[in-house]
């Protein structure tokens, strides 16, 4: 599986999501479960945060990684509203507890708010300094937040939705990020449950892609993200099944016919777009 270095470390580019999960108390063995599954299958970056569940996602990340500390990459997210120079000491405290761990491998701002940026910052620094946090970044900014944020420190990464049905970034964002070698992490690459999971994987082009090559439409839709230079993906999954599909995806290859029928089924951006968000 390709890696990409972001921070201190170097990450696959295939990694585990933790969005909905600490959320039902029935659901949390099946939860940790998968994520030692996903261990077990190399997915070693987990990117969780303080939103979900209301912490109780990083209480199943906790539990996960509980006897195997040096087989994952944690990342965790902070709210907006607790960004403060002292929040966010706060708040990183409260994850490391949560996730039962001394320090937070990538600690992202989960959006911009209103505390200003080089406060957050500097809180950062200061978590990084003290050994908390190895290294840390930003979460849902577009092209002017990024170029805000250099100005005041350097983001290790910037999280954003990008899948083959929203795929604004490659007009501005990605470009950018490539030209500064900055990493960009995909959430939502297969989409969530619901009517726009739906129309990505029910497209006829997507599926023509995907029979040809005798897999899932959901593989090959993950493929083409981690087709993506400079791309981290994180989908989230709990059942096995998927895990493993996900996985597999890792190795498929896109050949240029291949990429060409998904331009033609999902166009790429021909002017600049508003940010996707979820």
């Amino acid at each position: 599986m390709k890696t990409l270095q972001i921070g201190a470390g170097e990450v696959p580019t295939l990694g585990q999501g933790t969005w909905n999960m600490g959320e039902q108390a029935d659901r949390r063995q099946d939860e940790v479960r998968a994520l030692q599954l996903g261990l077990d299958l190399g997915l070693t970056l987990i990117d969780t945060a303080e939103m979900y569940g209301d912490g109780g996602a990083e209480e199943v990340v906790g539990a996960a990684i509980a006897c195997r500390r040096d087989d994952a990459y944690i990342v965790s997210k902070i709210y907006p509203h607790n960004a403060s120079y002292d929040g966010v000491q706060a708040a990183c405290e409260r994850s490391l507890r949560r996730l039962n761990i001394d320090t937070i491998d990538l600690y992202l701002l989960h959006w911009q708010g209103h505390h200003p940026l080089p406060e957050t910052f500097d809180g950062f620094e200061a978590l990084k300094k003290a050994g908390k946090i190895k290294a840390w970044g930003v979460s849902n900014f577009d092209l002017e937040n990024m170029e805000e944020a250099l100005g005041y420190g350097a983001p290790a990464t910037n999280q954003v939705l990008y899948n083959l049905m929203k795929r604004g970034i490659e007009f501005d964002l990605l470009p950018w990020a490539r030209q500064r070698q900055l990493p960009i992490m995909a959430y939502s690459p297969l989409e969530t449950h619901g009517p726009e999971q739906a129309a990505l994987l029910g497209n006829s082009g997507l599926q023509a892609v995907a029979g040809a090559h005798g897999v899932t439409p959901a593989q090959i839709a993950l493929a083409w993200v981690l087709h993506q230079d400079g791309v981290v993906a994180i989908p989230k999954a709990v059942d096995p099944v998927h895990l493993r599909a996900n996985r597999a995806a890792a190795e498929i290859q896109l050949s240029a016919g291949d990429l060409a029928a998904l331009d033609q089924a999902f166009p790429p951006p021909r002017r600049r777009r508003a940010l996707d968000m979820r």
